[in-house]
């Protein structure tokens, strides 16, 4: 039985983007590396080593993240209290800043792993947080940019009108029945009692 509905020429799913077809590949190859890199610690030093390793940077870690968040806390009540007091300023002296490069650092030093140590302890550096900070910030400006002059209320609404299946679906609504009853006629139902 046909309907006379053409056969769609695009493809049924979405093609994925690159990011989800290499980022489970790259999160196993991280891993692999990780347990690699610990059993050739192992089998050099002892387990005992290993393990006072990875302990050590949990606690690292923990006390990092728990310093950036009183940090955080700290700037938004400072913030609260300007904006209460009639100032709507920042912070004096931008102490949060890097707070969040801090808190991720501090967590990749909490991740059982080597690597993942490594690369915490170098987004502690104060340089490196500024440097990634101001290239966050250009990247998320030049995206920005490209999505056109449209705020993110027209993002959301050009995401809703164009599905993903690519129908576009555009009108409005008449009813035609509004003209046709009578000015004596209730559309609503009557009440029993």
């Amino acid at each position: 039985m046909t309907t006379g509905a053409p056969t769609p020429t695009y493809p049924v799913r979405p093609r994925r983007s690159r990011l989800r077809t290499f980022l489970p590949l790259g999160v196993a190859a991280w891993l692999v590396l990780e347990i690699w890199l610990l059993t050739v610690v192992a089998s050099a030093a002892s387990g005992l080593a290993v393990f006072l390793l990875l302990l050590a940077g949990f606690l690292i870690g923990s006390a990092v993240v728990k310093r950036a968040g009183r940090r955080a806390f700290r700037a938004l009540t400072e913030t609260l209290q300007q904006q209460q007091g009639g100032v709507a300023a920042m912070p004096a002296g931008g102490k949060s800043e890097g707070n969040g490069f801090l808190m991720l650092g501090g967590l990749l030093l909490m991740l059982p792993g080597l690597i993942s140590d490594v690369v915490g302890l170098v987004l502690l550096v104060p340089p490196v947080q500024k440097g990634l900070g101001r290239y966050a910030e250009r990247t998320f400006e030049r995206k920005i940019r490209e999505a056109g002059a449209g705020s993110f209320g027209d993002a959301f609404q050009q995401a809703r009108i164009h599905r993903p299946d690519g129908k576009v679906v555009q009108g409005e609504v008449i009813r035609d029945d509004a003209g046709t009853r009578g000015a004596s006629e209730d559309p609503r139902p009557p009440l029993s009692r």
